[in-house]
């Protein structure tokens, strides 16, 4: 079975990480997390992340380095995670918006990302950032 690739962006200021609140209903719902989402057929993880952003909250990013890689279980499927460093080069989503996807977005940091309840394949992009 061929692994799908799910991206993620994680954007740093000041020593605070972006994170966004999935609305309840779906397997991560309630969940806070690194957005991004799946590739689809032919699509670069960096065209990946610039879509699913703009879908999502309807900001540009500017995508850069890989950060870190790893494997998750969704039910059945399986997924190979790519997190990259992402920067918003026209500003972040704001707080107080309402999005399709998410109920809340906010900036916080490591310590206070591994007091939330985060989506279990973005504890992989946690223990990168935090070692």
């Amino acid at each position: 079975m061929k692994l799908r690739i799910s991206t993620a962006g994680v954007a740093e200021k000041e020593g605070r990480y972006f994170l966004a609140l999935r609305k309840p209903g779906t397997s991560i719902g309630e969940c806070w997390e690194f957005p991004g989402g799946k590739a689809e057929e032919g699509e670069s993880p960096t065209e990946t992340l610039s879509r699913e952003f703009m879908e999502e909250f309807g900001v540009i990013i500017k995508v850069g380095k890989l950060l870190c890689t790893g494997a998750f279980r969704n039910g059945p499927k399986r997924y190979r995670l790519e997190a990259y460093s992402i920067t918003f080069p026209a500003g972040a989503p704001s707080k107080g918006k309402k999005y399709p996807e998410h109920q809340r977005t906010g900036w916080f940091t490591l310590e206070e990302c591994r007091n939330l309840e985060i989506a279990e394949s973005d504890s992989i992009i946690l223990d990168y950032i935090g070692s």
